[in-house]
């Protein structure tokens, strides 16, 4: 990896980790004792801000994140975060291969979507061997495949107002007396269309593990790895996500974390 590479990406990775990273403890668990006042949210939004600038200035909106060789491979991808999903849904699909779960992609979109696991495997596929980094401070190399993104997108003909890709998932992150909560995320269109940005079906060269978000995780290459939801079932296109769960874009991101997780 070239030396001014490795500069940028700690420098990105400080941005992001410097304002929020040092005070939560990852992605695996969260202190709901933790208070962020109104001031102290503001300096970190900003932060935020000038990260995700910061990436654009930088990287581009098409620059890709460095990719490995398979000699690179060195241990099996780490699961993080749940890995084995309670839920019933995700326990009855799982107890059929997957063979009745499908991928719903609505929201601002012309043409609503129902794509099986096969349907997604039989489009045009990319392999990419890239390295995972964890908020918590770990990485990981592995190889991934999946179907594009940008080629869902394209299916579906994305409407001129959407702005974010909003990803909801079958795994329960948290619990509570009004329900439980399953995890979600999201990203803009330009992460979304990126080369590298793929929904991911296999790793390693076999099928994706359920320890690892079978039968669908996201993978979004220039971000951190909270920002690549597992355990996928619908994808929505959405102008906005104020009125959705704690209204910053995603499950961790309404416990404090940066909406834009760029590295």
């Amino acid at each position: 990896m070239a030396k001014f590479e490795i500069s940028r990406r700690k420098f990105l990775t400080g941005a992001s980790l410097g304002a929020s990273g040092i005070m939560l403890s990852g992605c695996d668990a969260f202190d709901s004792q933790l208070s962020v006042g109104g001031g102290l949210r503001s300096f970190l939004e900003n932060a935020n801000g000038l990260t995700y600038r910061a990436q654009r200035l930088l990287a581009g909106r098409d620059a890709l994140a460095p990719e490995f060789t398979e000699a690179d491979i060195r241990q099996p991808q780490r699961p993080n975060g749940v890995t084995a999903p309670d839920d019933d849904v995700y326990k009855g699909l799982l107890a059929n291969n997957f063979a009745d779960w499908r991928l719903e992609v609505s929201g601002l979109v012309e043409k609503p979507l129902s794509l099986s696991r096969e349907q997604l495997m039989n489009m045009p596929s990319r392999t990419q061997i890239t390295r995972h980094d964890c908020v918590e401070g770990w990485s990981c190399i592995a190889k991934w495949t999946g179907t594009p993104l940008s080629l869902v997108l394209d299916q579906a003909v994305v409407k001129p107002q959407a702005r974010y890709v909003m990803f909801h998932c079958l795994d329960t992150i948290d619990r509570s007396l009004s329900g439980d909560i399953k995890y979600y995320g999201t990203i803009d269109l330009i992460d979304a269309r990126h080369p590298q940005t793929i929904l991911a079906y296999g790793l390693n060269g076999k099928p994706l593990p359920v320890e690892n978000g079978a039968p669908l995780r996201v993978r979004v290459e220039r971000q951190l790895g909270y920002k690549m939801p597992k355990y996928l079932y619908k994808i929505e296109l959405v102008d906005g996500f104020a009125n959705v769960g704690g209204g910053r874009g995603g499950y961790w991101e309404d416990n404090g974390y940066d909406w834009y997780g760029g590295i």
